[in-house]
């Protein structure tokens, strides 16, 4: 079996789905790229079992089909090290011994059988959508820095996906903090849900961060498939119930604070940093036009209080927060200003950018800290 390739092309190509592989595998096979050939084109396939990730590369020259595993980390790191040329790969059907000639030398590697590798599953009877690559990365880089860690509660390390016929809802949470993202740019054909987990998301999100492409994608009740240009990926679905979110959102908040974003974030930024280490937490109290924020670690004797000017429509209020939530939001929304709706101390706080897009709707929710008077 042999194959000649572009250097450059393999890299880019091996390195847009090498983010599948774990560094600790239990399954020692997984520590390899499936290298499938198929008239002119490679299919090259990475996994973790729980994701897997397909991607084509077009060959220069091909001598008959066949299926090897490649050792990944080796073959990633040595290919790192040229510059713009044919590779050419010769690979022994008896021993998947492997040898790379290169305009320099030859390599040789220890392959395995392409057959020990784990079968790329399918889709069965899956529903479809597609959406733009842009869409897709704002929706998974402004919610999933608020999904949860807890092992306990899996289904809340995840993002649910809600999709209907006029708009795809897309919802973190980690029982402090809440993101609601809604595009009304793309659509499901029929009213269903679905939990993704946190790591094909990160993949996602570094594949659509530099594309602009439309995004095929099908799921079912287990399964959820992303097809991007030349890259697949299919990944297991978290099982499991999502909090009913939308009993959390408050739905009257009379007190509106209104703020430059980027002057909130800084001041906030400065004066956490003297809050206490445990809670985090940061006194906003708003009377008329201004905002005094406001933190202090009473084991150290440190404080720290800035005054702020804002619009503000409503009564007067003191309200804590966790500094690192509101910092994690505020450098996830966009806008210039945004919006604080308030209803009470111990009501969760809603900050929304203040003028959205007509096609992308933001709502973040964060629990108030109590504050000792």
């Amino acid at each position: 079996m042999k194959f000649i390739v572009s250097s450059s092309s393999l890299l880019k190509n091996l390195q847009s789905i090498s983010g599948v592989l774990n560094n600790n595998n239990t399954l020692p096979i997984l520590d390899y790229f499936m290298f499938e050939i198929k008239g002119e084109e490679l299919v090259v396939a990475g996994s973790d079992l729980e994701t897997t990730m397909t991607t084509k590369i077009a060959l220069e020259k091909a001598e008959k089909d066949g299926i090897v595993c490649v050792p990944a980390k080796l073959l990633l790191e040595t290919l790192k090290t040229f510059a713009d040329q044919p590779l050419t790969f010769t690979i022994d059907e008896e021993t998947h011994g492997i040898e790379i000639s290169s305009d320099n030398g030859k390599y040789k590697l220890s392959g395995q059988n392409g057959e020990e590798f784990p079968k790329l599953p399918s889709v069965e009877a899956p529903s479809k959508l597609s959406m733009d690559s842009g869409a897709l990365f704002n929706a998974i880089n402004k919610t999933i820095f608020a999904t949860g860690n807890d092992e306990l509660r899996p289904v809340m390390s995840g993002v649910f996906f809600e999709l209907s016929s006029d708009e795809i809802t897309f919802v973190a949470t980690d029982a402090h903090k809440l993101v609601r993202y809604r595009r009304l740019d793309a659509k499901g054909d029929k009213l269903a849900s679905f939990i993704m987990p946190k790591k094909p998301l990160n993949l996602l999100k570094s594949l659509t961060s530099s594309l602009n492409t439309t995004v095929e994608i099908e799921y079912n009740e287990t399964n959820a498939y992303f097809k991007l240009d030349q890259v697949e990926l299919i990944c297991r679905l978290i099982d499991g119930k999502y909090p009913n979110y939308d009993a959390v959102i408050p739905k009257e908040n009379p007190n509106k604070l209104t703020i430059s974003r980027t002057a909130l974030l800084s001041s906030i930024k400065r004066v956490s940093i003297f809050s206490n280490k445990t809670t985090h937490q940061v006194r906003l109290r708003i009377a008329g036009s201004e905002l005094n924020i406001s933190a202090e670690d009473l084991d150290f004797s440190n404080e720290a209080a800035e005054r702020l000017t804002c619009e503000y429509d409503g009564e007067d209020m003191e309200i804590g927060f966790n500094s690192r939530f509101l910092m994690e939001m505020l450098n996830n929304l966009e806008s210039d200003n945004v919006v604080l709706e308030m209803s009470a101390p111990n009501r969760a706080g809603l900050l929304l950018p203040e003028v959205s897009d007509d096609e992308e709707e933001v709502l973040m929710l964060v629990m108030p800290v109590m504050l000792n008077s």
